[in-house]
């Protein structure tokens, strides 16, 4: 099952490539949540960015401030496209759940947006597993559109994809059920900047281990 789920995310985020930031780069949200990340990290920390498109804006971001960025993603474009732009971060193109992670090996993991087409249980599993790579204090970044679906066939950015989302009381369950403390919430609309887009809500927990 993850293979025809990964097999799917990498194409349709390989036909995307840089449309994705151009379509998402106006989220203030999205940047709010970084400052208040960096806020909390020390000097030279170790972050996981699970999901990380171009890498722009969340490694650029993180990389900037000096620390030490390592973002994984299931697209061979999209790994492309980071690794030219954020050079002072690390890319590795590999599906998330099948990439060994370390116990307490990272100050902070981000994940923005990049749970959506995999299944319920697939999702539970990962955050649990992220969690457990975070140092103890470490903070982990979720960030979904909160709606209760599952399976929807959807057409995102001229793609098919078929997305998979909790609620919002259900998406705080998963991030306590793995262990996390929720530290603050964010709960926004935004339009991303393409063709066809219509509003959609969006949720970001600041988590901490």
């Amino acid at each position: 099952m993850a293979d025809g789920h990964q097999h799917a995310a990498a194409e349709a985020f390989d036909a995307i490539g840089a449309g994705y930031e151009t379509a998402f780069a106006g989220s203030s949200a999205h940047h709010a949540s970084l400052e208040r990340l960096l806020e909390r990290l020390a000097p030279h920390s170790r972050v996981l960015d699970v999901g990380s498109g171009t890498g722009r804006p969340t490694a650029h971001t993180l990389a900037s401030a000096g620390h030490e960025v390592l973002g994984v993603d299931v697209s061979p474009v999209m790994v492309e496209l980071a690794t030219r732009r954020v050079p002072e971060a690390s890319f590795r193109c590999a599906d998330i759940r099948e990439v060994p992670l370390e116990e307490e090996s990272f100050d902070a993991v981000c994940v923005y947006f990049s749970l959506l087409q995999m299944s319920r249980d697939e999702q539970r599993s990962l955050v649990h597993r992220l969690a457990g790579a975070l140092r103890p204090g470490g903070s982990l970044v979720l960030a979904t559109v909160p709606l209760d679906v599952e399976g929807v066939s959807a057409v995102f950015m001229g793609q098919e994809v078929r997305v998979t989302s909790f609620g919002p009381e259900a998406f705080r369950a998963l991030a306590t059920g793995a262990g996390l403390t929720v530290v603050s919430e964010v709960d926004t609309v935004f339009t991303p900047d393409c063709q066809g887009a219509v509003p959609e809500p969006h949720l970001y927990l600041d988590c901490r281990r």
